[in-house]
């Protein structure tokens, strides 16, 4: 592995002027800009640095590298939603299929007026995205899309529904197909800037809680990756521990009020499809999505590592699992949803990790079984021989009359549901009924306790956030420097 420099050793003690708790896409580009305005700051990530290509991308040892318990991590309702989160240098820029998005308009004027955030125009917003995509050099693929790709692509054209290419932060080799691109992840672009301007990281070390006074916060205490306390005092403190951990820290460091009560995601249910060729890729996503029905619902490719097949097809094995000696003719496609239910992050003494809840509406689950019943719908029109729905009782689909049967027979109860997407429980803005922080990411009854992450995002954008949650991170960054000089 390559050591970056700029990464650090535990001390017992360490002093910043700006602790950054988290490295992810909301962290690494706030370090940055800080840094580079000549800020002494002081990253502090849980996970450890795993260099870009050490690990297979979507193997089961990148989840064990590179994952939080290992991409296991449920939350509990009816029915429970499994979720995923990065916990390594560059977050879930670094395990995602950087496939990126801006949020619309409506979704900026939606955020505008019913959080009241302050100084959020679109010409300034997407000024930034501007910036973000030059750096991370998002780009659609050059050359030939991967077959599972073009599958999604042919079955919507078929059906003449809408849909596209999505762009992704990757560099490619002149003419090069898919997946020959190399991922431009935090690790690679403002992470590097940051230590490049005199950031320190500091890896593999846990911030347990920061120790405020009367709404200001002065240290953090920390837990190093040997289980050594450690402690670090700083002047300000910018929260990027993603939209489950940053509210869990702010409430072990007893800053409740709103924090962590919105909890907003992007639902997902998922299929295998079957074709008579050879469509999986294991170590690539598709880069194209149906849109027809956005934002409610949209459809896009997963991971297709034959241990992922294998778990699609596991809520039917009895009647499936016939199906995985045929996994290199097979690959994983889902449907999300943009969802109206909300959860709850709560963190509870002496357990580690937070206790992580989530309500789908009415609505949600009728989405869903809807959505399921297009994606299938888009599959066969693609070639599929054969779909097979991932839940409890499902049949397998050959025909388009068979669609009618998951229907009659889909229960979202009976579904693996799941998120890769989460958001919204520190949401921002000046209404203080609503938003746990103010417009540009001050903690609501703080001085200098900062969140600037997908928490902010106010609700689910209904694409991946990620581009959002960059062009905030540089907007508040730069807000701070400007208040701080």
């Amino acid at each position: 592995m390559t050591t970056p420099a700029g990464l650090i050793d535990p001390e017992p003690h360490l002093d910043c002027q700006v602790l950054v708790v988290g490295s992810g896409a909301g962290g690494a580009p706030t370090a940055a800009v800080l840094a580079e305005a000549g800020f002494d700051v002081l990253v502090v990530e849980e996970g450890p640095w795993v260099e870009q290509g050490s690990v297979r991308p979507f193997s089961l040892e990148q989840m064990e590298a590179q994952y939080r318990s290992g991409g296991v991590t449920v939350a509990i309702g009816r029915p429970s939603i499994a979720y995923t989160e990065g916990r390594c240098a560059g977050g879930g820029t670094e395990i995602n299929s950087g496939l990126y998005r801006r949020p619309s308009e409506e979704t900026l004027s939606r955020w505008r007026s019913g959080w009241q955030i302050d100084d959020f125009g679109d010409d300034e917003f997407f000024a930034l995205c501007d910036e973000v995509e030059a750096a991370l050099s998002v780009q659609t693929v050059p050359g030939r899309h991967i077959p599972a790709s073009e599958r999604l692509r042919d079955g919507a054209e078929a059906l003449g529904w809408a849909n596209d290419e999505i762009p992704r932060w990757m560099t490619y080799p002149d003419g090069a197909d898919a997946p020959g691109g190399q991922r431009r992840s935090m690790t690679r672009t403002y992470l590097p800037r940051a230590l490049a301007a005199g950031a320190r990281l500091l890896t593999e070390t846990r911030v347990e809680r920061l120790i405020v006074d009367q709404g200001r916060a002065f240290r953090a205490e920390l837990t190093t990756v040997d289980g050594a306390p450690a402690t670090v005092d700083f002047d300000d403190v910018i929260v990027c521990a993603g939209a489950i951990h940053s509210p869990a820290l702010l409430q072990r460091s007893g800053l409740r009020g709103l924090v962590g009560r919105g909890l907003a995601v992007h639902p997902t249910v998922k299929l295998a499809a079957r074709f008579d060729d050879a469509v999986n890729v294991v170590d690539d996503v598709p880069v194209h999505q149906v849109k027809e029905f956005a934002p409610d619902l949209s459809f896009g490719g997963s991971a297709s590592h034959p241990g992922l097949v294998a778990l699609a097809l596991t809520d039917a094995w009895n009647e499936m699992r016939e199906a995985i000696t045929a996994w290199p003719q097979m690959a994983v496609y889902y449907a999300a949803i943009t969802s109206q239910g909300r959860g709850r992050v709560t963190s509870l003494p002496g357990f580690a990790d937070p206790l992580v809840t989530y309500r789908l509406t009415r609505r949600d689950r009728a989405v869903l079984g809807r959505g399921l019943s297009r994606l299938a719908a888009v599959m066969l029109a693609a070639g599929a021989r054969e779909v097979y729905p991932s839940f409890r009782g499902a049949p397998v689909v050959r025909t388009r009359a068979d669609l009618a049967e998951i229907g009659a027979r889909f229960d979202a109860a009976k579904a693996s549901v799941m998120t890769v997407h989460l958001c919204s429980t520190v949401p921002m803005g000046d209404d203080t009924t609503v938003a746990a922080a103010d417009s540009h990411g001050l903690l609501h009854g703080t001085v200098n306790v900062r969140v600037n992450d997908a928490s902010l995002l106010p609700d689910a954008p209904g694409v991946n956030p990620q581009a959002a949650v960059m062009a905030i991170a540089l907007r508040n960054a730069r807000r701070f420097v400007e208040e701080r000089r």
